[in-house]
């Protein structure tokens, strides 16, 4: 092939082109960056300008950050974006689905993971399938996962239900499309059989395609084994060569001058790259190759083509999978931050409807409060311990970043020891011990969370005290919660949570300094203002910061007064106000309206605290810092004299009710703690007490087992040893008998006729007594209670009492004696005649 590049050449024919201008950019400072933003933004509404003041753009990345799946990440960044849309009955809607999620992650949370799902290779399937386009194999593979997941989602939700059979009710709302999915397990089958988990058609899916792929690997091996065959036959040892494949073809490429042994057709050519050669004795093979892997791709392609159709039939059913499985990942992932950041659901109230009374006595809070507890009172808003979603995330990301430096460093350490690598003189064990270190420090330094208690009666908060010491934090706090709640996330404080619905957040916070349209930092203010005074209604939230700001004093202090005033008619439901005015604070007492609160500051240390003290009025600290500082005391004495008495006794007053109100926080926190304490004791002593009484019953069952065990022991003796004493007795009484019976043999033996008659006519009558006894036995057979037999055994007669045809014996009564005998050990004599 021959490549002809003409470059240079120039005709006087044609004109010159005339060299091109370059223009310069105007550089963008950091004066126009500002006013593009600032006339970027006058363009927003007030309602959208406040979203952007409050970064809500940055708490919807958090929140989308927990979904799973990319659609999930996006649709919950939709839907939070979408807040000010939401009416009350919505906001509910939402909180409630992300109740059931909490409690579905608490349950099931290992099945809650969306994590392995493609949602955009099954959002391309379902166009495929649905434009009469072939599916791929990995799309086939999503589409099969997607499946999977619900038929799993299924049976976890419902062995989580049977946990608990009172959550049926808060699951349906979410899961109930989800738990009623049929799944076609055949189509399951269809694409686990055809389409591997790479997405390539397995050999398996019909029977051409294994014959096809056969046919390409055995071509394939010849291809290799004669190009190995021709290599191998090159007796040229200045030209190197090796195997390669171009556009499917295999070739050899060669480099050096002289000539090769085979014939070949040249397809390249070059100095630096070689000559690129397609062997004579390779071309049928090659065009065959190419066949062969036509036909194997037809073969996939048929495949392919017919489980597109299967999916076909199942569009409908995979597109509500996929919809359902993004809104689970939408609300879970509302859920897992909510979690991750330790949010209480919020007690979410409709304001000018629902009047009722909400007190703390709520229990099962999530954590301690550390504040004023509150009494029975009715609140507009109470949010103990709040957090600012930002900064909490922000410090919540630099713990988690230390905590992994440390791991890594620790993990590297044992690596190098492992593998004997001196590690003395190294650096890293000293970074580790700063990593700790950095750790430890973070662990203390945590957020100080702000305790917001407004009383129902209170319209305008008016929070004063020193800069950097939290007030606009402050504000952003509640306006990020109201818009959390919103939106049917939790709110990042203790429990009990009570705020009310806000229409919609208006917010002026910042420097609002446009250079478009020559405004000043006051003007800019005023003009946001009017725009939310003019917007806002009874059921919104306005927050303002610094009002007054950015002209004269006293002026700033008079329009200030008036704006919340204001606002405080028909303006809002609730305003909040950050202000340096002085004035200010003195409304609270014209207007029952109005509430006081400031920033707490430290003055040993001179820093803030960041905590609000609710009902005093924040205090002037400047000449207090100064004489601090080491200002000279004639200057301190002479702006104190300036200042006049009477600032400096409100000031005096403002100390003493500080110190009032820190010596109550303490008092009150003592008590909580000595509340704490009887109520442990109380719940010990009910303990102690309930272990007493199981001791008790337990010694006395135990007592009375063994008493019941020794008297049956003690039953076995007696009955022994009655047994032994009547053996005893009887042994005794047939030892008299013998004897009585030696003694008569004895006397027997004296010769006399008379004697001997008489003893004749008594051994017959003995004899015909037996014989007839015999034939008494013979004839009645077995005995009966109350018959008179013979005991051979003791020579006597007695009565029967009990038989025991079972054991084939016989109770039998002689004299005081009870006798146990067998039934062929007794003779029947005499049988008891019934009447």
């Amino acid at each position: 092939m021959l490549r002809l590049s003409i470059t240079g050449l120039t005709s006087p024919l044609l004109p010159t082109p005339a060299p091109a201008v370059r223009l310069r950019p105007r550089p963008l400072t950091r004066l126009r960056l500002r006013a593009l933003a600032a006339g970027a933004a006058s363009s927003l509404s007030p309602s959208a300008r406040s979203l952007r003041l409050l970064e809500w753009g940055k708490v919807c990345d958090a929140v989308a950050s927990f979904a799973g799946t990319g659609h999930g990440r996006d649709a919950t960044k939709k839907q939070l974006w979408e807040v000010e849309d939401v009416s009350y009955e919505q906001s509910q809607r939402l909180l409630q689905e992300t109740e059931a999620a909490v409690w579905l992650l608490d349950n099931a949370g290992g099945a809650i993971d969306f994590s392995g799902l493609d949602t955009v290779a099954i959002e391309s399937a379902i166009h495929c399938v649905s434009g009469g386009a072939v599916i791929k194999g990995l799309e086939a593979v999503a589409v099969a996962s997607l499946m999977l997941f619900v038929e799993s989602l299924q049976v976890n939700i419902k062995a989580a239900m049977k946990l608990d059979e009172g959550s049926h009710s808060l699951l349906t709302t979410l899961t109930e499309t989800i738990l009623d999915a049929v799944i076609n397990k055949s189509l399951v089958k269809s694409i686990q059989d055809i389409v591997d988990d790479d997405g390539s058609v397995k050999d398996t899916a019909s029977p051409e395609l294994r014959r096809h792929r056969e046919r390409v690997q055995l071509l394939e091996s010849r291809l290799y084994q004669l190009m190995d065959k021709l290599m191998r036959n090159a007796d040229n040892e200045a030209s190197l060569s090796e195997v390669c494949i171009v556009n499917g073809r295999c070739c050899i490429r060669t480099t050096g001058d002289k000539s090769l042994t085979f014939d070949g057709l040249l397809l390249s050519s070059g100095s630096d790259a070689g000559s690129m050669m397609e062997p004579i004795a390779a071309v049928p093979l090659n065009d065959e190759l190419q066949e062969s892997r036509a036909l194997v791709a037809k073969a996939e392609l048929d495949v392919l083509s017919k489980l597109s159709d299967k999916i076909l039939l199942e569009l409908d059913s995979i597109q509500s999978f996929l919809q359902e499985t993004i809104k689970l990942d939408k609300v879970t992932a509302r859920a897992k931050y909510s979690i991750a950041y330790d949010g209480t659901f919020p007690d979410l109230y409709l304001p000018n409807f629902e009047n009722e009374t909400v007190t703390s006595a709520t229990g099962g809070s999530a954590k301690e409060t550390s504040s004023a507890h509150p009494t029975k009172k009715a609140w507009k808003l109470y949010m103990p311990n709040a957090y600012h979603p930002l900064l909490l995330q922000k410090y919540q990301e630099n713990l988690d970043r230390a905590k992994r430096d440390v791991a890594s460093a620790a993990a590297e350490i044992r690596r190098r020891r492992i593998y004997g690598q001196d590690i003395a003189e190294d650096q890293l064990p000293s970074d580790l011990d700063s990593m700790k270190l950095r750790v430890s420090q973070l662990e203390k330094d945590q957020p100080v969370p702000v305790d917001f208690m407004i009383a129902e009666e209170t319209t305008v908060l008016v929070i004063t005290g020193p800069n950097t010491g939290g007030k606009t934090i402050s504000l952003k706090t509640v306006g990020l919660a109201s818009l959390m709640a919103k939106i049917g996330l939790y709110i990042l404080a203790s429990e009990p949570v009570k705020i009310p619905w806000f229409n919609a957040v208006y917010a002026d916070i910042g420097d609002e300094q446009s250079l478009t349209q020559s405004l000043s930092t006051f003007s800019g203010h005023l003009k946001q203002i009017g725009a939310i005074r003019a917007e806002s209604t009874s059921e919104s939230l306005v927050l303002l910061d610094e009002v007054g700001a950015g002209t004269n004093p006293l002026e700033g202090a008079a329009l200030g007064m008036s704006l919340l005033e204001s606002f405080a008619e028909v303006g809002s439901f609730l305003t909040l106000a950050t202000t340096h005015h002085g004035e200010l604070k003195t409304l609270k007492y014209s207007n029952n309206s109005f509430e006081n609160a400031c920033v707490e500051f430290d003055e040993e240390n001179l820093k803030p605290t960041f905590k609000i003290l609710w009902g005093i009025p924040g205090r002037s600290n400047a000449i207090n810092i100064a004489e601090r500082l080491g200002l000279p005391s004639d200057i301190v004495e002479s702006s104190r004299r300036l200042l006049g008495t009477a600032g400096a006794e409100i000031n005096a007053l403002i100390m003493d009710m500080e110190r009032f109100k820190q010596d109550y926080q303490q008092d009150l926190q003592k008590a909580q703690h000595l509340l704490m304490q009887s109520k442990e004791l109380h719940n010990n002593l009910e303990l102690a007490q309930r272990n007493i009484v199981d001791h008790t019953s337990a010694q006395r069952k135990r007592k009375a087992r063994v008493i019941s065990e020794y008297a049956v022991m003690a039953r076995s003796i007696i009955r022994k040893k009655f047994q032994q004493l009547q053996e005893s007795a009887i042994a005794e009484r047939v030892k008299e008998e013998e004897k009585a019976v030696d003694a008569k043999s004895e006397s027997v033996k004296d010769p006399m006729p008379t004697s001997t008659t008489a003893m004749g006519k008594a051994q017959k009558t003995d004899t015909n007594l037996a014989t007839a006894a015999d034939g008494k036995d013979e004839e009645d057979g077995i005995p009966e209670v109350g018959d008179s037999v013979y005991v051979p055994k003791l020579k006597n007669q007695a009565t029967v009492v009990k038989i025991d045809s079972s054991k084939n014996e016989v109770q039998v009564q002689a004299g005081m004696m009870k006798l146990k005998l067998k039934l062929q050990d007794v003779k029947v004599q005499k049988r008891k005649v019934s009447r």
